[in-house]
């Protein structure tokens, strides 16, 4: 529900003096013959009271405008189609190369530049989600945390421009990312969405770690592999008498961990920027989910409605003073 409240609450306190109108008129009183005899004149009392409720109003309008009168910003709850997701952008060097796994030459993306781009256009595309932000490499970047506020997301996934550091910390990374959907207690849908061109070997521990922090909210996981090209698939077993550790094959290994998680996973390959594209759009689909947003509201300010309507009644009381026909004394009647 609307609220009326005021910037300066004790300007209130000059109401009651809009009550003088109805107290006093503030016509110039004038002797003359008795009129009783003509009986009542209905219309000239309409008249009077109604220039009397002009002076109220014209005085309850000024104090309401100094006073700073305005109406409340609302919280409104809303219902759409969307989800919380955090999206977890692999900044390590190679990323900053092509798909081929070179440095980008003439008008080439690099696979972070083909990311950033199709993200936001995921971004602006989701109209109910809170998205948050985070970076990896050595160690995880907490960029951005649960936001519906597009321009700070867009900026923040731009911000990932900077040339990438050489290691790949994707445990620390996906703790980070499970910290701040923590941070929001609400009932939505969620999901991470790690952008990563590479895997390195988790630890034991951490994989622990990570499994027990799954199990506690239910949480889909989509792991959107850049992959060099040429490069062997993360679901392809080494050729034989090769060792099949998370040392030779990181991707493989990091793919297979996913899957012992006990959360809804799924992996999307691509070699270049539309395999990307189609990727991020099956993903959208997938995170269609009902949900509860709260949508913000600001205050309006309305001191120049109250300014304007003093305004007009005091325009109407000066158009009546302006009529008024004053009997010299010693008039005839």
């Amino acid at each position: 529900m609307t609220a009326l409240a005021l910037s300066h609450p004790a300007v209130a306190l000059l109401l009651p003096l809009a009550l003088l109108p109805l107290l006093r008129t503030s016509a110039t009183p004038q002797a003359y013959p008795s009129l009783e005899p003509l009986g009542g004149d209905p219309l000239s009392a309409v008249f009077s009271w109604l220039l009397r409720l002009a002076g109220t109003v014209a005085i309850a309008a000024l104090i309401l405008g100094i006073g700073g009168l305005h109406l409340k910003g609302q919280t409104i709850t809303k219902t759409g189609e969307g989800a919380h997701i955090v999206l977890l952008i692999d900044r390590s060097s190679s990323m900053d190369n092509n798909f081929a796994g070179r440095a980008p030459a003439g008008g080439e993306e690099s696979k972070s530049a083909a990311a950033r781009r199709l993200i936001k256009d995921f971004i602006l595309a989701r109209e109910h989600d809170l998205v948050g932000v985070a970076a990896f490499s050595t160690s995880p970047m907490h960029v951005l945390p649960l936001t519906d506020h597009k321009p700070a997301l867009l900026a923040a996934v731009d911000a990932m421009d900077r040339p990438g550091l050489a290691f790949t910390n994707v445990g620390r990374g996906l703790a980070l990312s499970l910290d701040i959907h923590e941070r929001d207690t609400s009932a939505a849908a969620r999901a991470i969405l790690l952008v990563s061109d590479g895997a390195a070997v988790i630890d034991r521990k951490v994989q622990e770690t990570l499994r027990a922090a799954f199990a506690k909210r239910k949480m889909n996981l989509y792991w959107l592999f850049l992959r060099t090209a040429g490069t062997r698939g993360i679901s392809e077993a080494p050729p034989e008498g090769e060792p099949d550790t998370p040392q030779a094959f990181p991707e493989r290994h990091l793919d297979l961990f996913f899957k012992t998680l006990g959360t809804n996973y799924k992996a999307f390959e691509a070699e270049n920027s539309a395999a990307v594209a189609e990727a991020i759009a099956e993903i959208s689909k997938l995170e269609r989910n009902p949900i509860t947003y709260v949508e913000n509201t600001p205050r309006s300010d309305l001191t120049g409605y109250a300014y304007g309507l003093a305004l007009l009644c005091m325009l109407l009381l000066a158009l009546a003073k302006a009529a008024e026909v004053r009997i010299p004394r010693g008039s005839p009647a």
